[in-house]
């Protein structure tokens, strides 16, 4: 697991531990293999299955301590979740909790939790099992859902959808408990640390932004799924309720970030999760890659 440094704050990634390999058109419908070919140099074998030319992506979170706190930054997927409909999802026994354990935290020590937005595998570790209950897994922390996130998912949690599960087991349980927070796209949660609106994956999708020193770092949830949208940052995955608004804002955060020496923190890019874009190619032209 990864250990990154900002200025004087610390960032740990935590593993929930599995890696999954995609046929590119079941993620990202618009791919183009031609493409894909133009950048395995870069992407095999952490990124690109040499062998079969699978994209491959895992699950983590982020632990954070900056400005005298401890934020965790999505959740993944979780423990003992009724997810009949994804399988390898379904009542599960992943070693994320001691994997946050080993990066010398207690459940009882993170002060926030930022869900970047309520999707299934970002939510899951908000809650655990006991006695026969959901309830939330760190008693003392602040939860921070965007309000247009939250509202989104309460109109249609409801419905016949795989996702609501989540919301049930692993949302509702916060509030019900007083531990969650709404807030704006915007909201600042300590100095150097603010979020901003990402929308398109989902409605109320957002980044959370850490400035500490010289030092920048950019947690963007599932504005990428993998690197390869870095140099085509036109591709919405499957997952986007809006693709085209997705594609629009990650092409903006592409460009907007390359070659500044802001570390990008994604929640499923494989390898080590964070690096920079670099955006300089040869003869002066602009190739976005993502260096990890």
């Amino acid at each position: 697991m990864a250990t990154f440094r900002i200025g004087g704050a610390t960032i740990d990634a935590v593993a929930e531990g599995h890696r999954t390999f995609w046929s590119p058109r079941d993620l990202l419908p618009d791919a183009a293999p031609e493409v894909i070919g133009l950048h395995r140099e870069w992407l095999e074998p952490h990124s690109v299955d040499p062998a079969g030319g699978a994209l491959i992506t895992t699950h983590r979170s982020y632990l954070v301590r900056a400005g005298g706190l401890v934020i965790l930054v999505d959740t993944c997927i979780g423990n003992d979740k009724e997810r009949p409909l994804r399988p390898n999802w379904h009542r599960r026994k992943w070693p994320w909790m001691d994997n946050l354990r080993a990066r010398g935290v207690e459940p009882e020590d993170i002060d926030v939790v930022l869900c970047t937005h309520l999707h299934t595998d970002h939510v899951g570790w908000n809650t655990q099992l006991r006695d026969g209950r959901w309830v939330p897994t760190f008693p003392n922390a602040r939860y921070l859902f965007h309000q247009t996130e939250y509202d989104y998912w309460l109109a249609r949690h409801t419905a016949e959808d795989w996702l609501r599960d989540a919301f049930i087991d692993s949302v509702l349980p916060v509030v019900e408990a007083g531990r969650a927070v709404m807030v704006a796209g915007d909201h600042e949660i300590a100095d150097g640390l603010w979020l901003e609106p990402a929308p398109g994956h989902t409605p109320g999708a957002v980044c959370l932004n850490l400035h500490d020193g010289d030092g920048r770092a950019v947690f963007c949830g599932d504005l990428m799924h993998h690197p390869i949208q870095v140099p085509a940052p036109h591709w919405s995955s499957v997952f986007c309720s809006d693709p085209d608004l997705s594609r629009r804002t990650r092409t903006a955060f592409v460009e907007r970030h390359a070659d500044t020496g802001t570390m990008v923190l994604p929640a499923h890019f494989a390898k080590d999760g964070g690096g920079y874009i670099e955006g300089a190619g040869p003869g002066g032209s602009t190739v976005f890659r993502f260096a990890s």
